[in-house]
């Protein structure tokens, strides 16, 4: 019989525990009703975005790139307003804060 130290059972242990969250992880994500849900109103960023990795597979970079971006911009747009306002309350440099109360604007998460 092999014998297996306890270090050896940790480590089957925590291995176990990642593959069953890979696992699960892969069956959430492919839930066609959280797919649904998520990412109808996004389709436009997510579209731009892989046909920008698309097209700087096919070789033409500076293309895709900006496709990239502007996929990135288009994804992200509800986030930023409130990084900003996150940064212009963290931050108490006056140049900056101000800046970042502008960047923030009026849609809020409060």
């Amino acid at each position: 019989m092999i014998s297996i130290t306890e270090w050896q059972k940790i480590g089957m242990g925590t291995t176990g525990f990642g593959i069953f969250f890979i696992l699960f992880g892969v069956l959430l994500y492919f839930d066609s009703v959280l797919l649904a849900f998520g990412n109808r109103h996004k389709l436009k960023g997510t579209s731009f975005f892989l046909g920008g990795v698309v097209i700087v597979l096919l070789r033409w970079p500076l293309l895709g790139m900006f496709l990239e971006t502007y996929g990135f911009f288009n994804l992200f747009k509800g986030f930023f307003p409130v990084a900003f306002g996150f940064l212009g309350n963290a931050f108490n440099i006056p140049f900056l804060s101000s800046l970042f109360q502008r960047l923030q604007g009026t849609s809020s998460m409060v």
